[in-house]
């Protein structure tokens, strides 16, 4: 058994972390934070295309995000968007740009974060564990061909539960780190 067996599944499980990770970036914790507007898409020309592709995106104080489109036309399509999304914020167009105020949060809504953030992290970590299901069913079946020999299985079924508590692990941390960002006042 050479490390290269156990690279494709080390990849997934890391792009299972960063997957999680962008999803945390998207949960807005009271400061305008552009990775917020990432999932949201503009119907642009019948070409579902994301808002950072089509308009500037600035910060002009910690509260306020102010969305600038290149094409006048994509205005009133960047706000519907923004309207029709999971966001929670109203945005408030001038003509010529739209401007996001973050509020302060509230108590209930900080602990309803929470609460999503933890389903994301559960999520990864199911993904994770999925993935240690598929790369046992793999070195199983390289057993039974005769591949490897059943000591390099075993030996492979440690090393993926360490791999698996290692992920899991970094998750937890995440986890942790944005539930403090969220709660923080």
């Amino acid at each position: 058994m050479n490390k290269d067996d156990y690279k494709q599944y080390t990849d997934r499980m890391k792009k299972s972390v960063e997957s999680v990770a962008s999803d945390f970036a998207a949960v807005r914790a009271g400061r305008a934070n552009a990775a917020v507007l990432d999932r949201i898409n503009v119907d642009y020309y019948g070409v579902p295309t994301p808002i950072h592709q089509i308009a500037s995106i600035s910060s002009p104080d910690p509260r306020q995000l102010l969305i600038t489109p290149w094409d006048a036309g994509a205005l009133k399509l960047i706000n519907k968007a923004i309207q029709e999304s999971d966001l929670g914020i109203n945005p408030q167009n001038d003509g010529r740009a739209i401007r996001l105020s973050f509020p302060q949060l509230t108590e209930e809504r900080r602990k309803e974060l929470v609460k999503q953030i933890r389903k994301y992290a559960e999520g990864g970590k199911v993904a994770i564990r999925n993935i240690r299901r598929d790369a046992m069913e793999a070195f199983k079946k390289q057993q039974k061909s005769s591949e490897i020999t059943e000591d390099d299985l075993k030996i492979a079924e440690k090393d993926l539960q360490k791999l698996t508590d290692d992920y899991c692990k970094e998750l937890d941390e995440l986890l942790a780190k944005k539930e403090t960002e969220l709660m923080a006042v």
